[in-house]
């Protein structure tokens, strides 16, 4: 063996060293929870530093498809309409109670709180419904970014004094949420669906 096959093998060995096989095993487990929550692999590539080509495998092998391909949701907007918004202000509320409260921080405290979520949001829905939740999983961390980049605030409702998702400086002397004042058509497009099944 030649000094120079020698010394093109060693920057390979130390790059490996340095890796972490604990960590990269958490970051597994951590991609295979958001797989299985319905996470995009954008989501994915953001929450961990596993490779593009690990993550697409991972997918691949825990849901049976390519991931789907696309730009992420990225409406502010969204957010502000009159069911998602209810959705969103108590996913958030969830989230944000145990990243303050309790050791999930961050990526374990956005999946803990949207497994709650989708316990609230299934209440009185019959067990073999597949309707989808109203909120997804990539919106679910989309609004977190939101947050995280001063685009929406919480502002308290005067009424009920619950905390929602609004567009940031909106001003909050005199709001009122979605549930104490919904929108004449709300939840008709949703009784007719229940009617028609």
């Amino acid at each position: 063996m030649t000094t120079k096959s020698l010394s093109q093998g060693a920057p390979k060995a130390t790059k490996n060293a340095g890796k972490s096989v604990a960590k990269e095993g958490e970051e597994i487990l951590l991609a295979s929870d958001m797989i299985r929550l319905g996470a995009r692999l954008q989501v994915l590539q953001a929450e961990t530093s596993l490779s593009y080509d690990r993550l697409s495998r991972l997918y691949r092998e825990i849901k049976g498809c390519s991931p789907p391909k696309g730009m992420l949701p990225f409406s502010v907007d969204w957010f502000m309409t009159w069911l998602p918004n209810i959705h969103s202000s108590v996913f958030y509320g969830v989230y944000r109670y145990l990243d303050n409260y309790t050791p999930a921080k961050k990526t374990r405290a956005l999946i803990e709180a949207y497994r709650l979520y989708l316990e609230q949001a299934s209440v009185g829905r019959p067990a073999n419904s597949d309707e989808e939740p109203v909120l997804s999983f990539t919106r679910a961390w989309m609004l977190i970014r939101f947050f995280e980049s001063g685009l929406v605030q919480l502002s308290h409702c005067t009424r009920c004094t619950g905390g929602f998702i609004a567009h940031a400086h909106d001003p909050q002397h005199d709001f009122v949420c979605a549930i104490c004042r919904p929108p004449p058509r709300a939840g008709k497009t949703r009784n007719r669906k229940a009617h028609a099944l």
